[in-house]
């Protein structure tokens, strides 16, 4: 069959007393989401929570929620507007990191011409921090301010430095 491009999250249970025999890895594997274009889920620090970029709902392109791990408590925490990408919590979780290209401009950008096969598009991406559930979905600050595209941010285990891949010398390249 064709990859239609709907990607849905599950979660394992090392401790699955019923797993198959020889299975050493996945066990009681649950799916999280349902409906929609889910990509690119991230842990927050506590381990509790998920954040995902995701097209759902009345979301033309994708946008960062979070959610429990158990797929409940479903929440918005980018600005509903642009499209986004490349969400991760930082450290205490009560905020995310993520790009969006909002400020560009609120309507999503044209999709790529995909006829030739995958292709990642470089959008006019600024990175973000954000209040990971916050019903306003107030920003809280803009870490970056540059024509063209900063994006595909991280961030360390220890949470000290945030790594992301930016266009802005011409080419791309890696930036902390």
């Amino acid at each position: 069959d064709a990859y239609d491009g709907t990607m849905h999250f599950y979660i394992a249970d090392p401790s699955d007393p019923l797993r198959r025999p020889g299975e050493r890895h996945l066990r009681n594997i649950r799916q999280l989401t349902f409906g929609g274009e889910n990509a690119e889920g991230y842990f927050a620090f506590r381990g509790d929570r998920l954040v995902m970029q995701s097209t759902r709902d009345s979301f033309p392109c994708d946008q960062i929620f979070t959610m429990r791990l158990d797929g409940s408590d479903l929440r918005l925490a980018s600005t509903g507007r642009g499209r986004t990408t490349c969400a991760y919590f930082l450290p205490g979780d009560r905020e995310v990191l993520y790009a969006s290209t909002h400020e560009a401009s609120p309507d999503c950008p044209p999709r790529p011409d995909y006829s030739h096969g995958y292709v990642w598009a470089l959008y006019d991406y600024d990175l973000f921090v954000a209040r990971a559930d916050d019903p306003s979905r107030a920003i809280v600050r803009r870490l970056t301010a540059n024509t063209g595209y900063d994006a595909e941010a991280t961030v360390s285990p220890a949470g000290d430095r945030i790594v992301w891949t930016s266009h802005r010398d011409g080419d791309l390249d890696l930036y902390s």
